[in-house]
């Protein structure tokens, strides 16, 4: 189950997640966004005790998306344990993001 994560819980819910951590930074009135949200939730799914799914609404906390320069969404951070692995900016595939998780577990 997916996480709304703002600026007063991000560190822990994402920074101090053991683990992978997809952070969806998006915008309800984005298409793309929209799009991608569905895959996301099915790779939460499918991988549910390897990955956690944060969700950071860009048009309630903006300062968040700017700490992580968050230029376009959707924009989803990979954290590893804490740490930025790579990004995937714009919406993707599937198997992109899958490839990604795989490369991370």
């Amino acid at each position: 189950m997916s996480v709304s994560v703002d600026t007063d819980n991000f560190d822990k819910e994402v920074l101090k997640s053991e683990g992978i951590v997809l952070a969806d930074f998006y915008s309800d009135s984005c298409g793309p966004c929209r799009k991608v949200s569905p895959v996301l939730n099915e790779l939460e799914e499918k991988y549910k005790s390897k990955i956690k799914l944060a969700k950071i609404d860009v048009n309630c906390d903006a300062k968040l998306a700017r700490k992580y320069v968050v230029r376009a969404v959707p924009t989803i951070v990979f954290f590893k344990n804490g740490t930025e692995s790579t990004r995937i900016i714009g919406a993707a595939d599937k198997s992109d993001y899958s490839s990604v998780i795989e490369k991370l577990i």
